[in-house]
């Protein structure tokens, strides 16, 4: 009798809701594991699967939203060990699937918050209502590998918006695990979309994108300068957060305010 040898896995990029190779068929050593390197059409194609998906997933009402990134903590914790091994442990685990059950939350309570009814001198009302900027792209930061993703992802996420992640470069393990958890969640195809490579390679091509409407540079170390001036090419929202924030405030960091003007009495 033959011993049976193990399917070994290979790390795949996830665009569009599946897991598709580089085009380019490159892939780059990184933890022990060949991880594929995303080409700039990789990148491209990315984009082009979150803008696709963005207007359905804007368009879902706000508790709609809160109920499936509340699926995804769920499917992250049936997968609680595979994302322990790949990331610091099961502490950074259960901080993570914490804090996508928290961002959840703020998904229906985000216009009563951050909007506003705005007093005005005249027969009018006034609305500040939060609206998604779009597509966001996402420089991930290094470490913690899990949860620091995770704190720039949810709160993108709950307000709307579609995302492109470029991975750490260091740890990219934990980015594709994720993945398996939303692909295997109720977020739709292409609402999250999660490249790995070279970040050099990656981000500049990201930051000067015309269709994208945001660059969160958490993840970007040395790169950030470099990258603001490429997005200032279509006037791009930079953000700048933090590997451990958790506050409504990031939500808003990612939404565009809208002011409406309506005639009392009519």
């Amino acid at each position: 009798m033959n011993k049976r040898l193990p399917v070994r896995k290979t790390y795949k990029l996830f665009v569009g809701g599946g897991f598709p190779r580089s085009e380019s068929g490159r892939t780059y050593e990184a933890e022990g594991q060949n991880v594929a390197r995303a080409s700039r059409k990789d990148a491209r194609d990315a984009v082009v699967a979150a803008r696709k998906a963005q207007p359905g997933w804007a368009g879902a009402t706000a508790y709609n939203r809160g109920q499936v990134l509340y699926r995804l903590a769920e499917t992250m914790e049936t997968r609680f060990d595979s994302l322990a091994a790949v990331s610091s442990g099961k502490k950074e685990v259960e901080a993570a699937i914490d804090r996508v059950v928290w961002y959840a939350g703020w998904a229906d309570k985000l216009a009563q918050v951050i909007g506003s009814s705005n007093p005005v001198a005249g027969p009018y009302f006034n609305f500040t209502v939060p609206e998604p900027t779009g597509v966001v792209a996402i420089l991930a930061p290094d470490e913690p590998a899990l949860a620091g993703l995770v704190s720039r992802l949810a709160p993108a996420l709950v307000g709307g918006n579609a995302v492109v992640v470029v991975a750490s470069e260091t740890h990219p393990l934990a980015a594709i695990e994720l993945a398996e958890s939303i692909a295997t969640s109720d977020v739709p195809g292409g609402v999250v979309n999660i490249l790995t490579g070279q970040r050099e390679e990656l981000a500049p091509i990201l930051a000067g994108h015309m269709d994208v409407n945001a660059l969160d540079v958490t993840g970007a170390d040395g790169l950030a300068p470099d990258l603001e001036r490429l997005a200032a090419e279509n006037v791009k929202r930079v953000v700048r957060g933090s590997a451990e924030e958790q506050s409504p405030w990031t939500i808003a960091s990612f939404l565009e305010l809208k002011t409406i003007w309506h005639p009392i009495g009519q």
